[in-house]
């Protein structure tokens, strides 16, 4: 048997798990990769239509900030996105991976139409309330099964979820196509009288303003709830089993918590939360149901839970930010459209920069360690 000297490279990184990074060194990344995201955008719009970054970011403000009715329109997208995002918070806290809040979203909201479109001689204050009930159990049931198989037979909950949602899908194209009868679409449920909307609470009411503004409303309910859920997840015993159960289960059981009971409770509540939300999509924006209801936004809202660290102060923030890429985007494209910029083009662009945002995350978490020398080692 001989000797020989062979040489073994070391690969030229390996990835390492930060310790723990400092905050303002953190949100320094996460600022850098906007900055950068921000002159990749500008780069690829001169390239595309030849508009400099001043314009192409003044219309950009414009399509989201410009007038009252797209500051409006920006605030009530960003408070239903943060909305979902509030209610997958405690979920994916849980490290239980809800991809079901689109149909959640929907179910709650077909729940709110049924009763608004089959029970109009209810007085007003009792069709909310069971307007109200009927969203928050259905979205809860739709949160509670994928919960229930995943705690009793350990199913996969992120297959579950989705297809939960197409379930829903279903079940609102199903109704839609019942009511629509032969019409070419269903349109505005009760028109003429607003039994059900928001309005129909002040009908009588000759107050103008913000009091008597449904979209006012809107955000306010959803600020409330996101308050909420803040303490309730930093606060509670219900919060501090959530974080356990999310770290290890093994380490939950051996604290004496039940684990099968936070899941199955979290979940409800999640679910709840969405059903609720669609509840007020159909009462005080849409007034109508149909497939489309909760705008993708429920799968736009796991990046915004991720990215805010579940911290739902955090999640308004992020929140008006995506919207407000997604609402200066589409000017653009309605702007320079003719000259070849379309939305497709203004999706790219909206989806590189969250590409660079969450990017960013992994080198907050982990660092990479470069090959120094190579090492000589005896082979027999």
């Amino acid at each position: 048997m001989s000797n020989q000297m062979t040489k073994k490279r070391e690969p030229l990184f390996h990835i390492v798990r930060r310790d723990n990074m400092p905050m303002l060194a953190a949100w320094g990344y996460r600022i850098g990769a906007f900055v950068l995201a921000l002159l990749l955008n500008a780069v690829f719009v001169w390239c595309m239509v030849r508009v400099d970054p001043i314009t192409f970011y003044s219309t950009m403000w414009e399509g989201a900030f410009g007038s009252e009715s797209y500051i409006w329109a920006t605030l009530k997208a960003a408070a239903k996105l943060l909305c979902i995002a509030v209610a997958l918070s405690p979920a994916f806290k849980m490290r239980f991976w809800n991809i079901g809040a689109e149909g959640q979203v929907l179910i709650g909201g077909m729940a709110a139409a049924f009763v608004m479109y089959h029970y109009t001689a209810l007085p007003t204050v009792v069709l909310f309330l069971v307007m109200i009930i009927a969203s928050i159990i259905a979205g809860g049931i739709w949160g509670f099964l994928p919960a229930f198989f995943k705690a009793k037979m350990n199913a996969n909950e992120t297959l579950f979820t989705l297809m939960m949602n197409y379930i829903a899908m279903n079940v609102v194209d199903y109704f839609y196509d019942k009511w629509r009868g032969f019409r070419s679409a269903l349109g505005i449920l009760n028109q003429n009288t607003k039994i059900g909307w928001f309005a129909s609470i002040w009908k009588d009411n000759d107050t103008d303003g913000l009091m008597t503004n449904e979209d006012f409303w809107f955000i306010v309910v959803i600020l409330v709830i996101m308050t909420l859920m803040f303490f309730y997840l930093k606060l509670t015993k219900q919060g501090y089993e959530i974080s356990v159960v999310g770290e290890s289960h093994n380490m939950a059981r051996y604290a004496g918590i039940s684990v099968n009971k936070v899941i199955l409770r979290t979940m409800i509540l999640s679910g709840a939360i969405c059903g609720f939300c669609g509840f007020l999509v159909v009462s005080s924006q849409s007034h109508t149901i149909s497939s489309g209801l909760a705008s993708g936004y429920g799968f736009t809202a796991i990046i915004v839970a991720w990215l805010s660290k579940f911290n739902t102060f955090t999640m308004a923030g992020v929140s008006l930010l995506i919207v407000a890429l997604e609402k200066g985007s589409a000017l653009m494209a309605n702007t320079y459209g003719m000259r070849g910029f379309s939305s497709s083009a203004a999706d790219v662009m909206v989806g590189a920069m969250l590409l660079l945002i969450i990017g960013s995350e992994f080198f907050i978490n982990y660092k990479l360690m470069f090959r120094k020398k190579d090492k000589e080692v005896q082979a027999a």
